[in-house]
């Protein structure tokens, strides 16, 4: 397993990958059972559709999303060391991540419903199978959420926010109160005043946050910690996760100038990171570097292209929004890469030393 940080390190003494997998199989059929109990009065043993209010779909959703959440925190609590102080810190980095598992299994769920509804058109779910399904939906949920939690390593933690954005922000897309919401610009999604722009403004808070998160952990790894301009690197990647919250925080309807300044601000964080990179953090791969360079250069003229008429802010703004995260995303994972190597260096040292001691003593 690669490394992590001491937050999010899962190699705990007595919990071995058997016992884990055990934990999650056995927090899996918990949910099932409980699930289909709950569904029991909720449907009263009675036919539902598919999706919308009232279905099968919609509480398995809403009972996945609850199930996630006590999964996340219980498995973190299964790899704590007895005796391991809390800080408040680790409380607020698990409540962010248990909300994110949750709204995307939430929204996933969801999503699916919808999609086998327009394959199955005014078909119905009779009541036995409807236990039966919802709870197979909480059990996968609450298995994989476990077993996220049990495993959370720098390269998961950016998956999981990759996901819980693009799921957020879709969710917001296809729910809009606003059909001509893209007409004027991507932050139009947070402007209204129903469950559309509170999911888009509540997703931009947390991934937000998520990004804060896993910059103190990518950040204090050994090999990346001691690099030359690592207070840079961090304090300009904290800058951007706190400037995204705030793009949520304030709503370009209410706060336009606080808004479009936090939004503008995210963009020359970013851009400065990127150029300044190669020399603050030398060990980056130098792909990675490369790839920054051309995000930047792409969201420049997405930018002119705005300026002469050609694209639309919308435009832009997705085109910039998709090329600054995942960029983030991949940093994590070239954070962790570097890691790995590092790792790998120092075992290759510490053998070589071995062979040559054994060589001596012979």
């Amino acid at each position: 397993m690669t490394s992590s940080p001491a937050a999010l390190h899962v190699e705990r003494p007595g919990r071995s990958a058997t016992a884990l997998e055990s934990l999650s199989l056995g927090v899996g059929a918990v949910a099932f059972v409980l699930t289909a109990l709950v569904a029991l009065p909720v449907f009263g043993f009675q036919d539902a559709p598919i999706s919308g209010p009232g279905s099968i779909g919609q509480y398995a959703a809403i009972a996945s999303a609850v199930v996630a959440v006590l999964a996340f925190i219980a498995g973190r609590y299964v790899i704590r060391e007895r005796g391991e102080k809390v800080t408040f810190l680790e409380v607020t980095d698990v409540a962010a991540l248990a909300f994110a598992h949750a709204v995307i299994a939430l929204l996933g769920w969801t999503l699916l419903a919808d999609i086998l509804e327009r394959g199955f058109i005014g078909a119905t779910v009779f009541a036995f199978p409807l236990l039966i399904l919802s709870g197979a939906a909480a059990a996968v949920t609450a298995y994989v959420v476990f077993f996220s939690a049990t495993h959370m390593d720098l390269s998961l933690l950016a998956t999981v926010l990759a996901v819980f954005l693009i799921f957020g922000v879709m969710a917001s897309m296809l729910t809009s109160s606003d059909p001509k919401w893209w007409e004027e610009n991507l932050s139009a999604l947070g402007m209204t005043d129903d469950l559309s722009a509170m999911a888009f403004n509540l997703t931009l808070i947390v991934a937000g946050f998520m990004v804060t998160i896993l910059v103190r952990y990518a950040t204090k790894t050994p090999s990346i910690r001691n690099a030359p301009g690592i207070v840079w690197v961090r304090t300009l990647l904290v800058i951007v996760g706190v400037f995204l919250g705030c793009v949520g925080v304030f709503p370009v309807d209410e706060f336009f100038l606080v808004h479009n300044s936090v939004a503008t601000g995210m963009a020359v964080a970013f851009t400065a990171i990127v150029i300044g990179l190669r020399w603050w953090v030398p060990r980056m791969p130098r792909g990675f570097l490369l790839l920054g360079y051309l995000f930047v250069a792409v969201v420049v003229l997405v930018g002119i292209f705005f300026a002469t008429g050609y694209y639309t802010l919308t435009a832009v703004e997705l085109v910039a929004g998709i090329l600054v995260f995942s960029w983030i995303v991949l940093f994590i994972r070239a954070a962790a890469a570097v890691e790995s190597d590092a790792g790998a260096d120092d075992a290759a040292q510490a053998a070589a030393l071995d062979r040559a001691a054994a060589a001596a003593g012979a």
